[in-house]
Order: C-alpha cells, then sequence, then structure tokens
C-alpha cells in the first residue's frame, strides 16, 4: 500500500515513483487479490463502496488501440505494412511476415504498449474510470479469421489486475462484432455491415449474444462485479444501416439474457451501455422503459465533417483563450446531455469517447491513406512548438467538453509513435496533452465552464428513476416485448427470413480464464471464481449447424440463392465458405 511518493516496484523487478497529488493510494495484498480498499482519489469512492451514478461523477480515459488496434493509435505497426488498412488486412500481413515477426509482433504490443506505470498515472492525473476496447477473438476466433486468438483475454486481465491495485473502475467495452457492426477499421474491418443486416446479419447476431453471455458470465463474478461496473455490449453500431428496429431488438435480447445470468436490481450484474449509434440523444428517449440498468453512451467529436479553420488560439467570449471552441462545445453537447434532457428522459447517460481538438488532423486519424484537407494542420499537429496561447486554449476547450459531458471517457490515453519517431496526432493523446500543459492537471476545472460562457441549460434534478438504476422491481412493458421480438425483419437480405443461415447453441462453451498467479491467497478468498458466475446457465455455445454451408461472415454473398431452410446433414446450397470455431485456445477452460 503507498500514497504519494511511494515506491512501486512491479512484476518484472523494475520500479517507479507513484506520484498522485489528488490523496490516492494503490493497494496490493497478495493474500487478498480481490480487495477493493484502493482508490485513485479523495473525491472517488474505493472499489468496495458503490457507485453513485447520480452523484458521483466519471472523469475516465480509453486504452484505445491496445487490444483493438487503429491505424492512427499505433501508426507505426501499420507503416510497416502498407497495405494494411484494418486489424483484419494487418494481422494478415504479419501473418505473411514470420521473418519480421509474424503475428507475434501484436503480442508484443500487448505487452509494451500500456504498461504499469501508465494506470499509475492514470490514477495520478484525478481521473477514476478506463473503458477498455476489446475485441471478440479475445475469447475466440473460427475459421478464416486471421486475428491472433484469445491472446488479448491474458493481457486483459493483467489491465484488471492494476486497475483493481489503483482503484481504477473499468468500462468493458466489446469493441468489435462479428460481421463487423459498422465496417470501418475501428472495429477491425473495412467491410459491408454484416452484424443485424444483411444475409449473415443474424447468425452473427447469434454469434455476437453468445460472446456478450461468455463475458456477462466472467464480470459478474463477485470478484470482478465492482470492478467492473459497466459492460458497453456493442460499440457504435451503424444504425443507420441496421435500423432502429432492428438495434432495439437486439438490446432487448441481450437486456433479457445479461440479467437471466446476473439477476435483477442494483449489485447483480453490470450495468449495460449502449452507443446511440449517432442519431443523437432524443432518439431513445423512453427507450425499454422498465428496462434494468441500461445506460446510454455517446461519441461526439467535431472534427469529421466541413473544414474547420476559426483559430483556437484567440480570446474566447470570456476572455479567456479558446476562439470559438470552448462555447461551442458548450452549445453543441451541454442542451442534450449536461442540460440533464438525456438523464431525464432516458436514465444514466455517458459520454463513452470524445476527444481534445475539433479537426481531423493527424496521421491517419481519418484512416489509411485518407489525408486532412485543413490548411491549419501542420499547426496543429506541431505540439513541440505549441506557445502558452495554443496550450490554455486547447485546454479550456477540454474543460468546456468536461463540463457539457458530466460524466466522460477521453479517446485515448496515448498514441504511440510514428515511424518518424514522432507522435504525429497529438491532440488525441490525454498522456500527452497532460505532460505538455494541454490537457488540465485537475479534471475538477471544467464545473461552470459552460453557465461562464453564456449556454443556456435545464438543470436536472439529480434523481433517476428506481428501474434506471436497478430498483428489482423492474420490467419491460410487453408492449416493448411484442414489438420487439427477436428476431426482426432485416434489411439487405436477398432471402426471406426463414432462409437466413443460423448457428445452434450445441457447441462447446468457452469459460474465460481467471489470474493463475495468486498463490499466496487463501482459498477461501479465491474460491469460485472460475470465469463463470451462473451455474445454472449450461445451454451450449453457438456453432454451425451440421451438414450446412455459408457464405462469407462478413460479406454474405451466396453463390448460390438458398430455396429452403438448412436444418439437418445435408449441405444447402449458396455455400462459399464454411465458417466454425477454431481449436480452444490455451488461455480458455472447458465446458461448464
Amino acid at each position: 500500500m503507498g500514497g504519494n511518493g511511494s515506491v512501486v516496484t512491479t512484476a518484472n523487478g523494475t520500479a517507479f515513483v507513484y506520484n498522485n497529488p489528488f490523496g490516492g493510494f494503490w493497494v496490493a495484498d497478495p493474500a487478498d487479490p480481490f480487495s477493493g480498499a484502493a482508490r485513485p482519489n479523495a473525491w472517488t469512492p474505493p472499489l468496495n463502496v458503490s457507485w453513485d451514478f447520480g452523484a458521483d461523477r466519471i472523469y475516465g480515459v480509453n486504452l484505445g488501440g491496445l487490444f483493438v488496434l487503429e491505424p492512427f493509435i499505433t501508426p507505426a505497426l501499420f507503416q510497416k505494412y502498407p497495405n494494411a488498412v484494418d486489424e483484419w488486412t494487418l494481422s494478415e500481413a504479419m501473418r505473411a511476415d514470420e521473418a519480421g515477426g509474424g503475428i507475434g509482433q501484436i503480442e508484443e504490443h500487448y505487452k509494451t504498449f500500456i504498461t504499469e506505470p501508465d494506470i499509475a498515472e492514470i490514477a495520478g492525473a484525478g481521473l477514476n474510470w478506463i473503458r477498455v476496447p476489446i475485441g471478440f477473438w479475445a475469447i475466440e476466433t473460427w475459421e478464416g479469421e486471421p486475428f491472433l486468438e484469445s491472446t488479448s483475454w491474458q493481457y486483459f486481465l493483467r489491465i484488471l489486475g492494476w486497475a483493481r491495485k489503483y482503484g481504477l473502475r473499468v468500462l468493458l467495452d466489446l469493441h468489435a462484432l462479428p460481421g463487423s457492426q459498422n465496417g470501418v477499421s475501428l472495429s477491425y474491418s473495412l467491410s459491408p455491415v454484416n452484424f443485424m443486416n444483411g444475409n449473415m446479419g443474424l447468425a452473427n447476431a447469434q454469434r455476437a449474444l453468445y460472446y456478450i453471455r461468455v463475458l456477462t458470465e466472467f464480470v459478474s463474478q463477485p470478484a470482478y462485479r465492482d470492478l467492473i461496473p459497466i459492460f458497453g455490449i456493442v460499440n457504435e453500431a451503424l444504425v443507420g444501416v441496421i435500423g432502429m428496429e432492428q438495434i432495439s431488438s437486439f438490446y432487448l435480447q441481450a437486456h433479457d439474457m445479461i440479467r437471466g445470468i446476473t439477476g435483477f436490481g442494483a449489485g447483480n450484474g453490470p450495468y449495460i451501455a449502449i452507443h446511440d449509434g449517432f442519431q443523437g440523444l432524443t432518439v431513445w428517449q423512453g427507450f425499454l422503459a422498465g428496462s434494468d440498468r441500461i445506460m446510454l453512451d455517446q461519441h461526439p467529436y467535431l472534427g469529421f465533417g466541413a473544414v474547420q479553420t476559426d483559430p483556437i488560439a484567440a480570446p474566447a467570449p470570456n476572455g479567456l483563450a479558446g476562439g470559438v471552441w470552448p462555447k461551442r462545445a458548450c452549445d453543441s453537447w451541454a442542451p442534450s446531455t449536461n442540460a440533464r434532457r438525456a438523464r431525464s428522459a432516458f436514465g444514466v447517460t455517458i459520454t463513452g469517447e470524445f476527444t481534445g481538438t475539433f479537426n481531423d488532423c493527424g496521421l491517419f486519424v481519418s484512416g489509411v491513406g485518407a489525408n486532412s484537407t485543413n490548411p491549419q494542420c501542420p499547426e496543429y499537429d506541431d505540439w513541440r512548438n505549441f506557445n502558452a496561447t495554443m496550450k490554455e486554449g486547447l485546454a479550456n476547450f477540454v474543460r468546456a467538453s468536461y463540463d457539457a459531458f458530466g460524466d466522460w471517457f477521453f479517446w485515448t490515453w496515448k498514441i504511440g509513435a510514428a515511424a518518424s519517431g514522432e507522435i504525429e496526432a497529438p491532440l488525441w493523446s490525454y498522456q500527452l496533452g497532460l505532460r505538455n500543459g494541454w490537457i488540465p492537471s485537475d479534471p475538477r476545472t471544467f464545473v461552470g465552464t459552460c453557465a461562464a460562457l453564456g449556454t443556456a441549460e435545464q438543470p436536472w434534478n439529480g434523481t433517476f428513476a428506481g428501474w434506471q438504476t436497478g430498483a428489482p422491481t423492474s420490467s419491460v412493458a410487453p408492449s416493448s416485448r411484442t414489438s420487439l421480438a427477436f428476431p426482426p425483419s432485416l434489411s439487405n437480405i436477398v432471402v426471406p427470413m426463414t432462409l437466413l443461415p443460423t448457428y445452434t447453441p450445441t457447441g462447446t462453451i468457452t469459460t474465460l480464464s481467471v489470474p493463475t498467479t495468486f498463490t499466496r491467497a487463501p482459498k477461501s478468498v479465491t474460491a469460485g471464481v472460475d470465469g463463470w458466475f451462473d451455474k445454472q446457465d449450461t445451454a451450449g455455445g453457438v456453432t454451425t449447424v451440421a451438414g450446412c454451408g455459408y457464405p462469407d461472415e462478413y460479406n454474405g454473398i451466396f453463390s448460390t440463392t438458398p430455396t429452403a431452410p438448412c436444418t439437418g446433414p445435408t449441405a444447402a446450397a449458396g455455400a462459399t465458405t464454411v465458417p466454425g470455431p477454431a481449436a480452444t485456445a490455451a488461455t480458455t477452460a472447458g465446458a461448464v
């Protein structure tokens, strides 16, 4: 145990000084490895005290690019393989380059990109949550998927251990689903959307529900439920393509499955975070009223649209640096979020992603080969030469964003160096901004920023409805269940719903592994920590139907259009590939 100025010795024997001026302290007790006594700062409750979403504020940061690789976060990896544009093509290129390190380069990235000093620095910066994106391949891969299977789960467990040590709560974000929920590189694959859309949309949704189930079983264990109070089940589903009815049906199905595992009411499993699908917060008002602890997550960015050239190194309306940008952040986001409309009409509302810039400057920010047309990019990318006014303007924009959101996670903690050795997307790095003066050293300094800038907002009374925060009598209205029956009719299909490929729940269940390093802890402490919370949940895992062929799960193209359902040993027409589970990975245990 130690506070500000204490020396921390890491697992590999190296040491560093823990700098925390905010009253936080770390706790590491080998005899009590699931201790919840640590706290990152004086204003954040320790892990063993329940988080109050009405009173406690989330000051968080993402660990983007750690377990789901993105070109602008880890540019050097993509520059080594110029034809790689997403993690799929990067993984293929690495597998073809054994002489250059092969797919093992990704594990080396897991080992070195985020280390214990990073997590300690996050706690020492006055933050109290981390959002950790993972891909479905943390659990398993199927034949034809090039990702490094299951390995990231072991490093995710390492992150959980460090988060517990420094008192940081975790939002687990399932960032990438089979078939791709948005078809962009941040979900691992530049491809058509084949989740709840297209000919493989239903099968991919079944597989996604299975992975959500496996993760829910893990995070609902008593040893982890206080550490991981939020589970984001689908990151940035492209609702404009999928459809509101379709994604809502999936969310209701996921809600019922999750609560069937966890039970209902506060303390029984995590909050379920759903993304607004870039439809705006007001679209979701009244969504699934009576559901148990569903929260709304938005990811607002100003930089992707028209070129913005208003200077930030200029006075704002309040006389401080920042130009038009602090007030624009407040006016864009506070009326719907911090003005409490979303909290009043929906419930708990968070900002799972935003960043410290209002433009698309930076290497690979818009993707490999996509260069910004903003003429000011050389100025904004040249972070080593920012003057004091520039830094203060950026800091004021960030403070205004904090105030507009109330509960937030900055995207992202760290940007890796490019092949040049420089960080070439600097305004996306919380760590770089914190160390160099354009990220506020105390995140609490935002309070009142929007009011001072004259942004009109309707105050929230600070009270959520009981069902929004876990009243045990929560129940979804029967009318919602009727109108959102699963599966709904999917879009962009070339056959009737009855002919769409599906999977069967007869496979071996994958149970996520737990740490094996608790050799000094008594069995009374570690008993029952086995990766599977609900021992009554014994249904099988999803797998292909024996004898049936399937189109490619990432484009859904039939070679021959089927005319009858495939339910038995005779293969159906129309198959181009036959996906299926790969061999069980070393990082998973056997069936439950």
